[in-house]
């Protein structure tokens, strides 16, 4: 048995790749293949590089209708689909909130309302319209964008796992980041890949206190599945000592406070991303009504409790650490 391991930046992430099998050649030749697949996804997917299919349509498609890859428009199809099953909580079209709240700059700061509610106009997947004759996608109003930052790296993950897939490989597992992760069958000295989830206050711990971190949060064991993360922290700032993260609530053009981080395990990594960012929206509150939307669902969600003294914890197919 041969173990090959493989890297590779993109997506403003580290992408980190293990194979396990007879032939060292043939795993390094498929894990070099999954990896050029993810960055040639970025370029068609990234909301700033000008080479990207959604870049043009950004520029574009307010003014006329653009035609797009069929691979892109299966994609924009899903994403409506999911934006229509989590309630609004999930939307690709984000992108005016992202820029009128400053996260696309990184000088973070809260809008004044005239500009919110000029952003808010432009949001929802309703204004844009998908031709499936033609292939093509058009904004019905000036001011829409889209921006695939909830659902493009699980999508270039799950493209990179069915691609080691068709080329034979029967054990892998390949993570973006700490946000996604596809486990193919399972590694060779047990009967599942073991993923822990970060505890959130090792975030603030890691800054007081350097080197001093809690357990991890959760654990959970992949077979043929996905994990995606969703977090609070990352892209964030302060203002009037109060922290607003990077994931905005769709529906209301707020960051989202619902919880602290959120986990899915679904089959599908572009399912798993998507939720798991609804369920980070809706917090604690909203676990029941984001289980339901697949049977086979396994989540976590961790938010503030009473007073924010302490974590609050709903669990369905994770293992919590005995406290």
């Amino acid at each position: 048995m041969t173990t090959v391991t493989l890297a590779r930046h993109a997506m403003a992430t580290r992408f980190e790749l293990v194979l396990h099998g007879a032939d060292e050649s043939a795993l390094r030749a498929a894990g070099e293949e999954a990896l050029d697949e993810i960055a040639r996804l970025e370029n068609e997917l990234s909301y700033f590089r000008a080479t990207s299919q959604i870049y043009r349509l950004n520029q574009e498609a307010a003014q006329h209708p653009v035609r797009v890859s069929p691979w892109l428009f299966r994609l924009l199809q899903h994403a409506r689909q999911l934006t229509a099953e989590t309630g609004g909580t999930f939307d690709t079209t984000v992108a005016p909130l992202m820029r009128c709240w400053g996260f696309y700059t990184r000088e973070g700061r809260v809008p004044e309302p005239d500009a919110l509610a000029t952003a808010r106009a432009c949001v929802g997947m309703h204004l844009v319209e998908l031709n499936e004759t033609d292939l093509t996608v058009r904004f019905t109003r000036a001011g829409v964008q889209l921006d695939l930052g909830s659902i493009g790296k699980g999508y270039a993950v799950e493209r990179g796992g069915e691609l080691l897939r068709e080329a034979g490989v029967t054990s892998a597992l390949l993570h973006g980041g700490t946000s996604t992760v596809v486990a193919i069958g399972t590694p060779p000295d047990a009967d599942g890949w073991k993923i822990a989830l970060e505890h959130p206050a090792n975030m603030q711990a890691s800054q007081d206190h350097p080197g001093v971190l809690l357990l991890p949060l959760a654990t959970v064991s992949l077979r043929d599945e996905s994990l995606s993360v969703s977090a609070v922290w990352g892209k964030s700032f302060t203002a009037a000592d109060k922290s607003y993260g990077h994931v905005i609530d769709p529906r209301t053009g707020q960051p989202a406070e619902g919880a602290l981080l959120a986990a899915v395990v679904l089959p599908s990594a572009t399912e798993s991303d998507a939720i798991s960012t609804m369920l980070l929206t809706l917090g604690t509150e909203g676990f029941e009504q984001t289980a339901r939307l697949r049977a086979e669902m396994r989540a976590l969600v961790a938010g503030s409790g009473t007073e924010g003294k302490t974590l609050r914890i709903e669990s369905r197919g994770f293992e919590l650490p005995a406290r």
